[in-house]
């Protein structure tokens, strides 16, 4: 308390979220226009008019208020997504990384570095889960730029609801991702590409029906070797082979694969948004700390946006999947611009629940510009597939026998 001001719990995580929220320039400004806005829909609070001291209380105590409004979000989510919080059977997830460009100050390229080309900004790697049937984040981590979005991974399983399934590209197909994944219970969809080896005919699975490959790398030949299903996807210019341990096609089927795998789209929609709608495609602040907390806020401000205008559509029986976050930003835009004309809950209530995309049916296809950093990676081939040596077998047989003694 000084001067009567106090950035209680609940002020900064509001101040930090209509930042999220608004286009000023720089966090300076967002962080005035914020205030402003705090001030007129609650005159009692007494807010600090220095960003330095917000930014104090913000670091202070960002982690137990943000993993207090992830909880909130998570549950908010489980009680209104209904007969959504299942697809297809499966409380469904996809998972990405993306890195977040910074400014180039020498604290940010101390302390984030950067893994992309040289002479490139210093970056935040943000990696989220995204729930498929609602179309909303689920959780994040955000670490430097030279991060793991594997480790990433690993730390949110713990958070998954029962019967997760996991989908993801093929930077996250590894031996080591997929046994954490098992040991926590749940199951995963995962693209595979021409950098992994799968074996055949290792004789360690007694069912062999279906399409049954083997995960075992070379220098994990101490463990147990991971039985997988191969799944082969035709398209029209290429063919995607994904690797699931559901192994029966009746719980999980090739058409039921396919479709999740679509689905997966909607996280990289997800980042689009982040970047291009909410205009973050690069932080502000700059030192590593602030960036990671500026990175952080605005995930949970997309998040609270999407939660915001779902929730008004499953309240009307609609697809929640099709909700627009350029409609709703412009929605709490307006309203944090005028909020003493435009704060009637049942106006921004009709508002959130029309802010959908466009029901229009394409005619041709979707041509963009040919920009000068338009990234047109090239899709990761096929797998590797070679019938297990005997030298395999044998060992193969020999871990077997030693957890059957074990049993």
């Amino acid at each position: 308390m000084r001067d009567g001001v106090r950035w209680t719990p609940q002020r900064i995580a509001w101040t930090a979220l209509l930042m999220a929220w608004d286009e000023s320039p720089t966090m300076q400004a967002r962080f005035a226009r914020s205030c402003q806005f705090g001030r007129e829909l609650h005159p009692h609070w007494q807010l600090g008019e220095a960003y330095s001291g917000f930014t104090q209380a913000l670091a202070h105590d960002s982690p137990r208020v943000v993993a207090g409004l992830v909880r909130r979000f998570q549950e908010q989510m489980r009680v209104r997504a209904g007969a959504r919080w299942q697809y297809r059977g499966w409380c469904a997830f996809a998972a990405d990384g993306t890195r977040i460009e910074t400014p180039h100050t020498a604290a940010n390229e101390a302390g984030l570095g950067c893994a992309g080309r040289e002479k490139s900004a210093p970056q935040v790697f943000l990696t989220s889960l995204w729930h498929l049937g609602l179309s909303l984040p689920w959780d994040f981590r955000t670490g430097p730029g030279t991060d793991s979005e594997r480790r990433h991974l690993e730390a949110m399983l713990d958070n998954l609801p029962q019967r997760s399934l996991v989908v993801a590209d093929a930077g996250f197909c590894g031996y080591e991702l997929c046994r954490n994944i098992l040991a926590r219970g749940h199951s995963f969809l995962l693209r595979v590409g021409s950098n992994v080896t799968l074996l055949t005919e290792l004789g360690y699975h007694v069912e062999q029906a279906g399409k049954l490959v083997y995960l075992w790398p070379e220098n994990f030949r101490d463990q147990p070797p991971l039985v997988l299903r191969l799944i082969v996807l035709r398209r029209k210019r290429q063919t995607i082979y994904l690797l699931s341990n559901v192994l029966d096609p009746e719980e999980l089927s090739d058409e039921d694969a396919a479709a999740f795998y679509e689905l997966r789209w909607g996280v990289e929609v997800g980042y689009r948004s982040y970047k291009q709608t909410l205009g973050r495609r690069t932080m502000k602040s700059r030192t590593p700390e602030r960036c990671l907390l500026e990175s952080q806020w605005t995930m949970l401000g997309l998040w609270l946006l999407g939660l915001l205008s779902v929730s008004q559509q499953l309240n009307s029986g609609d697809e929640p999947r099709h909700w627009s976050t350029a409609r709703a930003r412009d929605v709490v835009r307006s309203v944090m611009r005028r909020p003493t004309q435009k704060c009637c809950r049942r106006w921004l209530a009709d508002e959130l629940r029309a802010a959908r995309h466009d029901s229009y049916v394409r005619t041709k296809a979707k041509a963009a510009r040919n920009y000068p950093r338009k990234k047109r990676e090239k899709p990761p081939g096929p797998p590797k597939i070679k019938p297990a040596t005997p030298h395999q077998i044998r060992l193969a047989a020999k871990l077997k026998q030693k957890q059957l003694l074990a049993a």
